[in-house]
């Protein structure tokens, strides 16, 4: 553990969500206490009208154009740093991540404030398969490139960042702008050292009738995870001294009960 400043934000970026669903999003975020920032990703949907009337400690980022998750929320982490914010909660929009959640997160965080904190997703039955099994590619490949640092799961987006250690990985590459921003900050988070916390999460897929939404595209995104691993393994293989020869991750062994 260290002596870092705990001044923490809710990030949650939002493009085309509905404005029923953004507003029950945020309406049982904003109830956990906590300061919230919300990002309208170039949104044409509407759905920032969601956020009028709502009171508490909210701020609303508007980007004129669509650029992507990952950009997105780059373009709020600037920002809520300038601010002095010291780390950031990242969350959807679309309510796959529970707001019930949050307490556990921020509490971990408070207690190992230099870790990032990867959510580890417990899927329910509506979690579509192609999803569920799709993804254990991608954690093999995040697990190799990083011998084994400890990312459980490459692709959840329900995190906590030290904001400053995130945005040094935006300084260094021009990738993890969109679907790519998951995996690859959490590859290059590890390179760098950053110790890691995984958290077992409820994950939720809303069907239509619940006003549920999803952005994924299923060859669109694939082909963008394919190229990103290419990368990384070129990285990999340049960083494979330095990764045998360092130690490992100084928190693997903070499993999810001594975590509370």
């Amino acid at each position: 553990m260290s002596d870092t400043v705990f001044q923490p934000t809710i990030l949650i970026p939002s493009y085309n969500t509905g404005a029923a669903l953004l507003r029950r999003t945020l309406d049982a975020v904003m109830a956990c206490g906590w300061p919230v920032c919300v990002v309208i990703d170039g949104s044409t949907d509407g759905s920032e009208k969601a956020l009028l009337g709502i009171e508490g400690d909210l701020q609303i980022i508007t980007l004129p154009k669509n650029v992507g998750k990952g950009a997105a929320i780059h373009a709020a982490a600037l920002q809520l740093h300038e601010k002095g914010i010291s780390h950031v909660l990242v969350m959807d929009s679309d309510g796959q991540h529970p707001a019930t959640s949050v307490s556990r997160y921020m509490t971990v965080a408070k207690k190992y404030p230099d870790a990032v904190i990867l959510g580890r997703p417990i899927f329910s039955a509506d979690a579509p398969a192609l999803r569920v099994q799709g993804r254990k590619v991608s954690n093999s490949f995040a697990q190799l490139e990083t011998l084994g640092w400890g990312i459980d799961d490459s692709l959840f987006g329900m995190r906590l960042y030290p904001l400053r250690a995130l945005l040094d990985v935006f300084a260094e590459t021009a990738w993890a702008r969109r679907f790519d921003f998951e995996p690859e900050v959490a590859v290059r988070l590890a390179w760098k050292g950053i110790p890691i916390i995984n958290l077992a999460t409820p994950v939720r897929y809303l069907s239509e009738i619940e006003d549920g939404v999803s952005q994924f595209r299923y060859l669109r995104d694939n082909t963008l995870l394919a190229g990103m691993h290419i990368r990384l393994m070129a990285g990999f293989v340049m960083r494979l001294p330095y990764l045998l020869w360092r130690k490992s991750n100084p928190y693997e062994h903070v499993s999810d009960a001594q975590a509370d």
